[in-house]
């Protein structure tokens, strides 16, 4: 059975040769699996063994993330064990055996004979005999030392206090690669957000349209890096133009995903000789092909005919638009319908209203009324109103950063924990 031990036989002149020799093996190489190998031939020539690895816990585990790995024990370097599926290792897997009693237990064991020992795992059929050490860094184990040999008894105290110190000049050496793989991966996950920002902002439209006796904009803030709200003005027949402001449930990269592909099924079916009604019983039914059931769509379209001054709009969950007269008043717009993606065989109803010189169009998604204050009270439709009202006599652009500068006065905040959209539509 296994025992700690904790004694003195390396000299000091030996300590600072194997302190010497791990330092010019690994100082060139950030790359933890030539760290390990370098480790391994090292102690090889100290500390003979037919079995050997370094087993380093997950970095989920050591710097806390959200999500439980896969395997408790990652970063490993072998020598001389038997092939093992990772899926069917349960040391790797759920930390179990000598190797994970010793990383989470932080102490060291030597096991002389690992058939009577009821903590071990078979690594190999040819071990008798066991050494394993923690790999410690600021009084937290990040993995462990393990040497196995063919003949029982094969390690003693000599060997445990050799290892101890190896095993601390090493973990220095194994953080330093691990914390630079943190790094890279970072950097990469950084880069790949970045590119998938540019892309997003591509798909949004570059300049508002220009109609005579009309002033448009639009403007859509990510709550994270990238985000899963959506607008666009899309040229129609007729010179009318589309106008659509969308929301897919949930944010980040998934939502951005299912946006681009709400994206180009409204753009295909909008051009189509299809009114509203029709192609957005389309949409719903073509969306789970890309959502898979677990992620919907709210939206609102309008169709705007400068011509006629008048607009014709649908909702799908979203809330309908704002429409304020001159006087402050605000139009009533009753037409609702089921968001996209969830129900079948839905039905879509639109309502045409005329929109006068003065009136403003306000279209939104729920980051704009939904933000709280530190009160927990909601901006709500009747402060997006006032807002609107109050800089009315502004452009379409500065009137949505006027909005912007309410919200944000109002929360206390000037970052928003949903994507935040809003299009201004003015007759002037």
């Amino acid at each position: 059975m296994g025992y700690n031990l904790n004694t003195m036989y390396i000299s000091a002149d030996k300590k600072y040769q194997l302190l010497l020799e791990i330092s010019h093996k690994v100082r060139d190489t950030f790359d933890l699996d030539e760290i390990m190998d370098h480790l391994l031939d090292t102690i090889k020539t100290v500390v003979d063994y037919d079995a050997a690895g370094i087993f380093v816990l997950n970095q989920d585990l050591v710097y806390g993330r959200r999500e439980h790995p896969k395997e408790m024990i990652a970063g490993i370097a072998r020598r001389g064990f038997d092939p093992i599926p990772a899926d069917h290792d349960a040391m790797l897997t759920f930390g179990k055996g000598i190797v994970g009693h010793v990383i989470f237990t932080g102490t060291s064991l030597i096991v002389p004979d690992v058939r009577l020992d009821p903590r071990y795992i078979v690594g190999r059929s040819c071990t008798l005999s066991e050494i394993t050490v923690p790999l410690m860094r600021n009084d937290q184990t990040i993995g462990a030392l393990d040497l196995e040999s063919d003949q029982l008894s094969a390690y003693d105290e000599s060997d445990l206090e050799v290892l101890g110190f190896f095993a601390d000049a090493a973990a220095l050496s194994i953080e330093k690669a691990m914390l630079h793989r943190q790094l890279l991966e970072k950097q990469l996950l950084d880069k790949q957000l970045q590119l998938a920002r540019d892309v997003q902002s591509r798909l949004f439209p570059s300049e508002p349209p220009y109609i005579s006796g009309y002033d448009i904009a639009g403007i859509c803030l990510p709550a994270e890096e990238i985000g899963g709200d959506y607008y666009d003005f899309i040229s129609l027949s007729g010179r009318r133009l589309g106008v659509a402001v969308a929301d897919v449930s949930g944010n980040g990269i998934a939502s951005a995903m299912v946006m681009t592909a709400f994206r180009g099924l409204l753009r295909m079916q909008a051009r189509s000789k299809h009114e509203p009604v029709i192609f957005f019983r389309t949409i719903n039914r073509l969306l789970p092909e890309f959502t898979g059931n677990y992620q919907f769509v709210a939206a609102v379209y309008v169709v705007l005919e400068p011509e006629h001054e008048v607009f014709t709009y649908v909702c799908c969950g979203q809330q309908p638009p704002l429409l304020l007269h001159p006087d402050g008043s605000v139009g009533k717009l009753d037409v609702h319908g089921p968001v996209l993606g969830i129900l079948e065989n839905v039905r879509y109803s639109t309502e045409k209203l005329s929109l006068a010189p003065g009136d403003i169009l306000c279209m939104f998604t729920d980051g704009v009324v939904e933000l709280t204050n530190q009160e927990g009270i909601c901006f709500g439709v009747e402060r997006l109103a006032t807002a609107i009202h109050r800089g009315r006599d502004l452009p379409a652009a500065e009137l949505i950063q006027e909005i912007i500068r309410a919200t944000q006065q109002f929360s206390g905040s000037q970052s928003y924990i949903d994507d935040f959209t809003l299009v201004i539509i003015k007759h002037v």
